[in-house]
């Protein structure tokens, strides 16, 4: 009787150099992982890239190894049969095998499953999304400072249901592949530009009501002007946001309502085409440029939450607005003179890379008080000093040179301030063939300019709330 004879389960798990590859791979990586699992049970680590090491890596290799075990087994059956009919009680052997397997089948089930549900589980963080692939850092960095950034990437990107995961996961796989061979685009496209959205009735609408009538609220907006003392001002207006019954919300999207239109470029910019059915009534309304028949080429698109809250999570400023937020909220002293003007020239002026955007910004900052401002570089240098990594915070959040995103790559549609925004199709010029009537352009159809660019509106103080906006730092 041979030694390999003597005990079957090495004569199993050794018959090929297959099998014990896998046994190789299996017992190290399933230690490994068994060592390091209980740290990070929440599907979450400190560094991005050692959750894919946890959660995807080691247990691939865990299931690579015992998908070999098998393989070895069955190219060596021969061998191995050949073996054990040298054994004088043959079928204990063979069961004393088969209760092996069995039992190293089940352990090994319950720990797949463990393994594929903490990968899944680590794969819809944001942490994964946005941080172990370098071209989502923009997005990634825009969440982050967003309202939505408590809300998973799954949750508006990925539609319900093992289908809309499969879809996220191919859809993944070939960014992988663009990343890995260097090809991927610079800017990396919006969802609306590459057409890859998910229904608002399948994401926004899961947590906001359609059905809901929201009134008439009234929005304070905060600027200051490009003078010495960096004037600020306050425009009110009363938002005709509406619900159901009418408004703003009510024109687009309330019972009965459907709107069509075609874009004419990959970021819906452009609109020649809007297709309006109210209750059955069908109005087309088509630019005075566009060509005959030309919409009939174009792509269509049923109008939906996003296409006016494109940038609900990922929101990037351009640096006006930027500027007057921190201005507002005192995060750049009001006292020091022309910041904002000088702050804004500074944000606008190119920087090659990140890295000479960390150096150049602050040093121009700094510079710039030293030659205009000698008595206010002395006095106030903490000041200077902290405003400087103001407005370098302010970069690092919405420019991106080495993936070419700068101000303004990503155009914001809610509102007219930012980009054409509802002057996509709100702009006099689509006209209906019938009647000639147009998309109307009268700005009280949606707001109420109560007061435009004024330094103390009266009707805050009538409000009693003008005490109550932020007034930065004196």
């Amino acid at each position: 009787m041979t030694t390999d004879a003597k005990r079957p389960l090495i004569t199993l798990l050794a018959s090929h150099w297959i099998s014990m590859l896998g046994v190789a791979f299996a017992t190290t990586s399933g230690f490994s992982w068994l060592f390091v699992l209980p740290q990070h049970l929440r599907g979450r680590v400190d560094n991005p890239y050692i959750g894919i090491l946890v959660f995807l890596i080691i247990p691939a290799f865990l299931l690579l190894g015992l998908a070999l075990i098998p393989i070895g087994v069955f190219l060596a059956r021969r061998r191995i049969a050949s073996i054990l009919s040298e054994v004088s009680d043959s079928r204990t052997a063979w069961r004393r095998m088969g209760s092996f397997i069995v039992l190293m089948t089940f352990v090994n089930v319950v720990i797949g499953s463990q393994a594929s549900y903490k990968a899944v589980q680590h794969m819809e963080t944001g942490q994964f999304c946005g941080q172990s692939c370098h071209v989502m850092k923009p997005e990634y960095t825009a969440w982050s400072h967003a309202p939505h950034s408590k809300v998973l990437c799954v949750e508006c990107h990925v539609a319900p249901g093992a289908s809309g995961w499969l879809a996220s996961k191919m859809s993944g796989t070939r960014q992988l592949a663009g990343v890995l061979l260097n090809n991927y685009p610079r800017p990396i496209a919006s969802a609306m530009e590459s057409n890859r959205l998910v229904s608002s009735t399948e994401t926004c609408e899961r947590c906001h009501a359609r059905a809901r009538e929201i009134g008439s609220p009234l929005k304070v907006i905060t600027s200051f002007k490009d003078d010495e003392q960096n004037t600020r001002l306050e425009t009110v207006l009363m938002m005709r946001v509406g619900g159901p019954s009418g408004g703003i919300h009510g024109a687009h999207m309330g019972p009965g309502i459907q709107i069509r239109y075609a874009a004419a470029d990959p970021k819906r910019q452009v609109i020649p085409w809007v297709e309006y059915t109210k209750n059955g009534n069908v109005s087309t309304y088509v630019t005075a440029d566009a060509k005959p028949g030309s919409a009939g080429s174009m792509p269509k698109f049923e109008m939906q939450c996003v296409d006016c809250h494109n940038r609900p999570a990922h929101t990037f400023q351009l640096a006006e607005r930027s500027i007057d937020k921190a201005l507002e909220t005192g995060e750049l002293p009001i006292a020091l003179p022309c910041i904002r003007k000088t702050g804004l020239e500074i944000l606008k002026a190119p920087y090659a890379t990140g890295i000479a955007a960390t150096t150049g910004i602050p040093a121009k900052l700094t510079e710039f008080y030293r030659s205009k401002y000698p008595d206010a570089s002395e006095k106030c240098r903490a000041e200077i000093a902290a405003a400087g990594q103001t407005l370098l915070s302010i970069y690092n959040r919405n420019v991106f040179p080495d993936l070419k995103v700068t101000w303004g790559t990503y155009p914001n549609n809610l509102g007219h301030t930012d980009a054409p925004g509802c002057f996509r199709c709100h702009d006099d010029g689509h006209v209906r063939a019938s009647d000639k009537k147009t998309i109307t352009n009268d700005c009280t159809v949606c707001h109420q300019m109560v007061a435009v660019d004024e330094t103390s509106p009266e009707v805050l103080k009538t409000l009693g709330i003008a005490d109550q906006l932020p007034k930065g730092t004196k």
